[in-house]
């Protein structure tokens, strides 16, 4: 089912003079057209083709796609990879154990041997991109009602992928952007094996935890290095021993000559989505609903599982990594919050679409497209909620979550499906059940189950509130619980896998009487017909009037450059290394050191807990290289565009050299994806330096160093 553009992954519009160009993540494709000079007059010092080129190597050949939501970039060329730590963090912990703690005490492979594989963990790369707007609208007349249209273009696009790729294993993807008036083809190629090859230890990597998370001054070397690997004609292949180093078209040289306030900078990378210019009615059920009501169910999740991983570390290490995913979105909700009431952004929208009435009263496609909004938001809002209690409450609870996941195979049953399709589905389920039980503990779930089914209860609309007194429920949801998790056969791995690996008919109807599985379906059912219906009706509506709306827009702001918000495809973003104001009397400058981590050195607390061998190198001075004013550069600040999926993104110099690695926003500037604040928007980047010191002084890996261009 489609997100709701207005409300869960909504495309922004935006505009922009180009005399403020900090703000925007531009189409490396059409640089030449929008961009060059101004980069160039800011101080970029190369050609737009040497960014993006289908003709020789450049730079975006460097860039790639890590995993499902990060940006990834080559620096040698034997396939070495650099991304954030917290995008490695998944692949670091699945290869963790009390025996091999590898968050705590970090990874490093001293040759190729020791690299670890991780299966389903891939990087893709950008072989192209091609404006097929007229492909794709060419043949959509007017007078068609949407679901025609949809349907043409559907088909438009497919056979547009289909004749991209050809024979080829390529990948191909067309995005819509500016909300449908345009179309871009993306084509990718996919690499399969990618092994873990060096990672801080966690009090390095994720150095101030939660505490620190999307804040200014920062002080946490947040990398991981990875290595891609091909078969022996440097094509992709599965995983094999026989695999050798991929050998890249383009890899990054490394600058340590350093920074400075003001020098130009820009990143390459793959924002995930922005906001920016949504109507004000959307801005109020994010600001006022989504995000309070988000927060507050994360809160309970996060108590449980702080109580519990604080007292024992098998439980840290099992939920290191839901951890940090629950809390980044957390966190990023409270930031928001903040910065949209700081900036006013409501109202300043409700003017900007003032604006937009008063010269629409003239077009008349245009007329009445804010007002339409505005009644959608007024209907769309308790089914809203109930989809987000859905997601956080219901949802969230593990063992749920997981017997959701066999819905699938139990509708088998009734169908006339082959008995080889069903086997294969089986074999799917087994591998996510060892992922599943590997890091799952009942207790913790638990009580987690406990806290959010009174939350549900008690803040969702009456209908939709299901009837689960079939299932035992009444006044006390902990007795309730309690009978759910004592009852499933869901929490028991042995038996579930006894249940797969038979091949006995009944054990559909065991998965399908399971009161779990009863309870996620009463659910699911619920929302499948009292719910999503309405939704995706209204959410229909909605796509097709901010179409008209950008349409509106485009044509009001003739006399300016417009940018095209994030759908995780290649941007570019520029501006410069700056410090900034984020309050009366506070200046914040654009770098942290070493010596702000000794500060924050605490061994009670284990965010703040500085290893013994950094602290030896801070005392010795033992620096190499990478010393500058007698300590080592950490962090920085610019004023770059950025938003999730820029993690990992390569912050780059003038003449396109490594200089960090982009990995957070500041707290004053994260209402970003939705109202840009150049005076307050900051990106915060890892100092390239500080990752070739740890690698090099801490981990003691010069071969990694020794692959890569230094230049000095």
């Amino acid at each position: 089912m489609k997100k709701i553009a207005i409300v869960f992954t909504i495309l922004f519009f935006g505009f922009v003079n180009l005399n403020k160009a900090d703000e925007g993540m531009w189409i490396p494709l059409l640089i030449e057209k929008f961009n060059i000079e101004d980069m160039q007059e800011k101080g970029f010092k190369l050609s737009a083709e040497d960014i993006y080129s289908i003709n020789k190597a450049c730079i975006k050949d460097a860039i790639v796609i890590f995993g499902r939501g990060c940006t990834g970039d080559l620096v040698s060329d034997q396939g070495l990879l650099l991304t954030n730590h917290h995008c490695g963090y998944g692949a670091i912990q699945k290869h963790s154990s009390i025996e091999h703690d590898y968050l705590t005490d970090g990874f490093w492979a001293m040759n190729k041997t020791q690299e670890l594989p991780n299966p389903n963990l891939t990087v893709k790369f950008l072989n192209r991109i091609e404006d097929v707007t007229d492909k794709v609208l060419g043949n959509v007349a007017e007078n068609l009602s949407e679901k025609e249209r949809e349907v043409i273009i559907v088909a438009n696009i497919e056979k547009i992928k289909t004749e991209a790729i050809g024979e080829t294993q390529l990948i191909a993807s067309v995005k819509p952007f500016y909300y449908g008036n345009q179309y871009y083809l993306f084509v990718y190629e996919e690499y399969k094996d990618v092994r873990l090859v060096g990672a801080p230890p966690s009090a390095i990597g994720k150095f101030g935890g939660d505490t620190d998370n999307w804040v200014w001054p920062r002080h946490t070397g947040d990398f991981s290095i990875f290595r891609i690997y091909a078969d022996k004609d440097n094509k992709p292949a599965e995983y094999s021993p026989d695999n050798v180093p991929y050998k890249p078209k383009k890899f990054l040289p490394i600058s340590i000559k350093g920074i400075n306030e003001g020098d130009f900078t820009w990143v390459l990378g793959y924002p995930g989505g922005t906001m920016q210019y949504i109507t004000s009615d959307a801005i109020k059920l994010i600001k006022d609903v989504r995000n309070p009501d988000r927060i507050m169910l994360r809160d309970k999740r996060l108590d449980v599982m702080n109580a519990y991983m604080d007292r024992n570390d098998t439980i840290r290490i099992k939920y290191a990594s839901k951890h940090a995913r629950i809390s980044n979105s957390w966190k990023r909700w409270k930031g928001e919050i903040i910065g949209l009431e700081r900036l006013n952004a409501i109202d300043n929208k409700v003017e900007f679409e003032k604006e937009f009435n008063e010269w629409a009263s003239n077009h008349n496609e245009y007329k009445n497209v804010v007002s339409e909004l505005t009644n959608i938001y007024g209907n769309i809002e308790k089914y809203v909620v109930a989809y987000d209690y859905y997601r956080e409450a219901i949802m969230a609870v593990e063992i749920v979550n997981f017997a959701a996941r066999f819905n699938d195979l139990i509708k088998m049953k009734d169908a006339d499906i082959e008995k080889e399709l069903r086997d294969i589905k089986i074999e799917e389920l087994k591998k996510r059940m060892q992922d599943f039980y590997k890091d799952y503990i009942q207790s913790i779930d638990q009580e987690i189950f406990n806290e959010l089914l009174p939350m549900y209860y008690s803040n969702v609309d009456q209908e939709f509130i299901p009837d689960l007194s079939g299932l035992g429920l009444s006044d006390n949801y902990s007795q309730f619980i309690e009978s759910l998790f004592s009852s499933t056969i869901f929490n028991n791995k042995d038996k579930m896998l006894e249940l797969l690996n038979s091949e006995s008919e009944d054990n559909f109807k065991v998965l399908e009487n399971d009161p779990v599985f009863k309870f996620y379906k009463t659910f699911n059912e619920l929302y499948t017909n009292e719910v999503f219906p309405v939704y995706d009706s209204l959410d229909n509506r909605a796509n097709n009037l901010y179409r008209n709306y950008m349409k509106g827009i485009m044509e009001m702001q003739k006399h300016k450059v417009l940018f095209p918000d994030a759908n995780f495809t290649m941007r570019v973003s520029y501006g410069e290394v700056k410090g900034s104001y984020p309050r009366d009397g506070v200046e914040y400058i654009y770098q942290t050191t070493l010596d702000g981590i000794i500060e924050k050195d605490n061994p009670n607390i284990y965010d703040y807990d500085v290893p013994d061998k950094l602290k030896d190198l801070y005392k010795t001075k033992d620096y190499g290289m990478y010393e500058v004013d007698g300590t080592v550069p950490v962090c920085f600040i610019a004023t770059n565009h950025t938003t999730g999926g820029n993690s990992g993104s390569p912050v780059l110099d003038s003449e396109g050299n490594l200089i960090g690695l982009n990995f957070d926003r500041v707290w004053e500037g994260i209402m970003s994806d939705m109202v840009f604040d150049p005076e307050q928007s900051r990106n915060i980047s890892l100092d390239i330096r500080y990752v070739l010191f740890i690698v090099d002084k801490f981990a003691g890996a010069q071969h990694l160093i020794n692959e890569m261009t230094i230049i000095e």
